[in-house]
């Protein structure tokens, strides 16, 4: 397999110099530990203490990740990368609350986005968060095994008439649905959920999918399991495959209350267990349905050779790759320009409300051995060739 991820001209086609020399401007930052904690601190401080610093974050890092503050706003980022092969996953990247109101403008907003996006072959998915359509404890006691009380009881249901009403718009207009994961002591309830709208709107193709973070250990053998009830009951499976994002609070809890840390011994075994599961998913593509959302270019170069090794079309509907907004776009405009289906995941809503999205953007880009060092390596190549 080429070096394709090599090509920056493809990958920062769409990046103006203006904007090139802010990429190279943000991860210069994103790779300075200490200006990370201290950017973050003062941003935190500057957003609570109602300070007008909301341009300059709209003109720098929120443009530079995020699509806009609604989803008309991301419509020209959308129809550009569209143009180069590239689909879009608008992603309403606001925090989920624990009231009632909340819940249920999370979900007017998805049903919202699912109208929005049916009209646009430049946005084959919608997605969510569990905690954004119930409470995070909700979930936890019920994965725990806890018993709910009267209350509790009717507060799941609504969580459950929550998904029903979404999973079921979904499979009515034909738009495939990405359901993410969260930490481990709540994901079994959203696991059990998500299974239940398989079960229910996946009998011809996969419409819903959830989403498996392969930095647990024992997420491939969730995946067979599910594959065998599938099989068994009649359901498409439809799965988005990560590594995943908590690892620090995984780690951090386990220690704490003293049980074994389900997050896998190191970053080879995790590695091994994405391209393992991966590799699972493409020998029963019949049964499933495929978004690889990596940044890892081995994992790229492994799933594109298995497409050819099985003779799958590059564009099979049921292969995606996944990359976030504003990161690996040598990874996402390569992948296009070679015949690949792929989608960014492009987060959009109010500047103040996506403010702990974009932290955490910056706090796992530093954390990531290697990740802004790439970004701006290649950043680097693509300056020296405009130059030239």
């Amino acid at each position: 397999m080429k070096d394709i991820f090599e090509n920056t001209a493809t990958a920062f086609s769409l990046k103006s110099d203006s904007e090139l020399e802010r990429a190279y401007f943000l991860f210069k930052m994103i790779a300075n530990e200490p200006l990370v904690k201290i950017g973050t601190a003062m941003t935190n401080f500057a957003i609570k203490a109602h300070l007008p610093v909301e341009g300059l974050i709209r003109a720098t890092v929120f443009d530079h990740f995020c699509g806009g503050v609604n989803e008309e706003d991301c419509l020209p980022v959308v129809d550009e990368m569209f143009e180069k092969g590239v689909c879009s996953v608008l992603d309403y990247s606001v925090e989920g609350k624990d009231e009632e109101d909340p819940l249920d403008s999370a979900t007017e907003m998805i049903l919202k986005i699912l109208d929005f996006v049916k009209e646009k072959d430049a946005i084959p998915f919608a997605v969510f968060k569990p905690s954004g359509f119930g409470r995070f404890a909700l979930y936890q006691k019920i994965s725990e095994g806890e018993k709910l009380s009267e209350k509790e009881e009717a507060e799941w249901q609504r969580v459950v008439n929550r998904f029903e009403k979404v999973c079921k718009k979904a499979h009515d207009l034909d738009v495939s649905l990405l359901i993410d994961g969260e930490e481990s002591w709540m994901q079994d309830a959203a696991d059990q959920l998500v299974e239940d709208m398989m079960r229910k709107y996946n009998t011809k193709k996969a419409i819903v999918f959830n989403t498996l973070q392969t930095y647990r250990w024992d997420r491939l053998a969730y995946l067979k399991n599910l594959h065998e009830r599938a099989k068994e009951e009649g359901f498409k499976i439809g799965i988005k495959v990560v590594r995943g994002a908590y690892m620090e609070k995984e780690n951090e809890r386990a220690r704490e209350k003293g049980y074994p840390s389900p997050i896998c011994e190191s970053k080879a075994a995790t590695d091994e267990n994405f391209d393992a599961t991966i590799a699972y998913m493409i020998e029963n593509l019949g049964d499933m349905a495929i978004f690889s959302g990596t940044h890892n270019e081995n994992s790229c170069y492994k799933l594109m050779e298995l497409i050819q090794e099985k003779g799958i079309e590059k564009n099979n509907a049921g292969v995606w790759f996944g990359q976030l907004y504003g990161m690996s776009d040598h990874i996402s405009f390569n992948l296009a320009a070679n015949g690949y289906n792929v989608a960014k995941y492009l987060p959009f809503g109010p500047v103040r409300d996506v403010m702990p999205y974009l932290i955490r953007r910056a706090e796992e880009n530093t954390s990531v051995a290697g990740q802004t060092s790439r970004e701006l390596s290649l950043i680097k190549k693509e300056r020296k060739r405009r130059s030239m």
